[in-house]
């Protein structure tokens, strides 16, 4: 029996694709869990639909992480901390605060481990750390670290 499948099957194929399987797994497994369809000229016209569908909302959300991605490169985050005398902080600001710190400027969440710290910052200034904004696509963010009021 051909079939096109609707969902990925991983000892068969992917979505989207014809195969041509025993009967009794097409009618008892495939079909019964909504992970294939006998291949008719419309189901075969309905899957290549909503890979297009799909297609267009990835190509967007790509757009949107680039742009986001230029807006993080684009702006500075101030980070506030406590300071000794000599300039020197009080532990250091961490990978959770500049994430912190981009919430607040962005209104999206940020997870820690997606803030890239490469060397401690234990100094006031203007440091550069990497951030994950998706999978190949990082930013560089200005931080600049001022004392505590």
């Amino acid at each position: 029996m051909k079939v096109v499948l609707r969902k990925d099957v991983p000892t068969l194929g992917k979505t989207g694709e014809l195969y041509e399987v025993a009967d009794g797994y097409a009618r008892n497994f495939l079909i019964p869990r909504g992970l294939a369809a006998p291949a008719t000229r419309t189901e075969a016209a309905n899957v290549q639909s909503q890979q297009a569908a799909v297609g267009r909302r990835k190509a967007r959300e790509v757009q949107e992480y680039q742009q986001l991605a230029q807006r993080i490169s684009a702006e500075a985050v101030t980070v506030f901390a406590r300071v000794g005398d000599q300039g020197r902080l009080y532990g250091s600001v961490t990978a959770a605060d500049v994430a912190a710190a981009l919430k607040k400027l962005h209104g999206r969440d940020f997870d820690k481990r997606d803030v890239e710290v490469a060397d401690p910052i234990r100094h006031l200034g203007t440091h550069t750390v990497r951030v994950h904004v998706a999978p190949n696509l990082t930013a560089s963010l200005k931080v600049e670290v001022q004392p505590e009021a």
